[in-house]
């Protein structure tokens, strides 16, 4: 049986570092999100006796190493909790390949999940796909819910996300400029834990977190924008102490960051993000979302996408194969 799914992908506003257990992909705290509208990932998975092995493909190129193997934990997790035997062909596209710390991670692994327990026929509680999805990626979880959401890092003993409000009910705008850069996530994962900062991070997000989740159930835009950078800047510092000195930032995150400044020293409400990569959101009101387009792309940034908040994932008839 083939099955779609389609999914989009999270901007960390409150952005989880570190993993308190790898293979579990159990985090230190809580994190919260929101999805983002204007991009996704596509998904479809085949459950299949005809192939000897999982056969994966991620925006058109054969998956190998690393990304093959997370593919696998999920897939290999759902096997043992149907009893299927056979295996799975997988084909995922995100919409836009260009840009790192775009989550896509989230997406992609919240579709996948989605999909497969579709090609299996398989009705899985919301938690248990949670803690499935979970696996392959931490912020799946997050996309999986939708919206904005919270991810517990322990919640009566499971590690889930659960949406906190619906997509309408805050007024917030996006504005993501996607910038490339070659470093894995999953490498400022493990190694932000040698930072000098790091417990210190821990001690302000269990503070930060509270005032997040506040500032989205009130729809308080200013609230999130600003914690949202707040939150940046910490992460960012945490890395950039790590053993490694990772710097995340190309020259391109620091002109958006410069020019988001200017913007709101005009009058202008916005906030800049940055997740476990280079590329940028600005957060703002969604009646500001096209200024703060227009005045990036005078800045020489031509591929600007503006977005509102999403929603969960949902099943397509538009199979990839």
């Amino acid at each position: 049986m083939k099955a779609t799914a389609i999914a989009h992908p999270i901007q960390g506003l409150i952005k989880y570092h570190g993993l308190r257990d790898t293979r579990l992909r159990i985090p230190f705290h809580d994190s919260i999100s929101a999805c983002i509208d204007a991009l996704n990932t596509t998904t479809t998975v085949e459950a299949t006796e005809s192939l000897k092995k999982d056969f994966v493909v991620i925006n058109g190129k054969k998956a190998v190493g690393r990304d093959l193997e997370r593919v696998g934990v999920v897939l290999s997790k759902l096997r043992s909790m149907t009893g299927h035997s056979g295996c799975f062909k997988v084909v995922s596209q995100n919409s836009i390949t260009s840009g790192k710390g775009l989550g896509f991670s989230s997406s992609g692994f919240a579709a996948l999940g989605t999909a497969a327990c579709a090609a299996l026929g398989f009705d899985i509680d919301y938690v248990s796909l949670s803690e499935l999805v979970r696996l392959g990626a931490g912020s799946a979880t997050r996309s999986l819910a939708g919206s904005f959401a919270i991810w517990y890092a322990d919640k009566n003993g499971k590690s889930y996300a659960e949406q906190i409000v619906k997509p309408e009910d805050v007024d917030l705008g996006v504005v993501i400029v996607p910038i490339p850069s070659s470093i894995r996530t999953d490498e400022a994962h493990s190694e932000v834990l040698g930072s000098p900062l790091f417990k210190a991070r821990l001690k302000y997000v269990a503070k930060i977190i509270k005032a997040m989740e506040k500032a989205i159930r009130t729809g308080d835009v200013a609230a999130i924008g600003r914690l949202a950078e707040e939150d940046s800047l910490n992460l960012h510092a945490s890395t950039m102490t790590g053993k490694a000195h990772m710097v995340l930032w190309e020259p391109e995150t620091v002109r958006v960051i410069k020019e988001v400044q200017r913007m709101r020293r005009g009058g202008i409400p916005a906030w800049y993000s940055v997740d476990t990569g280079p590329s940028v959101f600005v957060n703002t009101h969604a009646d500001y979302m096209e200024n703060v387009a227009d005045r990036l792309r005078r800045l020489g940034f031509s591929n600007i996408i503006t977005s509102k908040v999403g929603g969960k994932p949902f099943l397509s008839n538009k199979h990839l194969f």
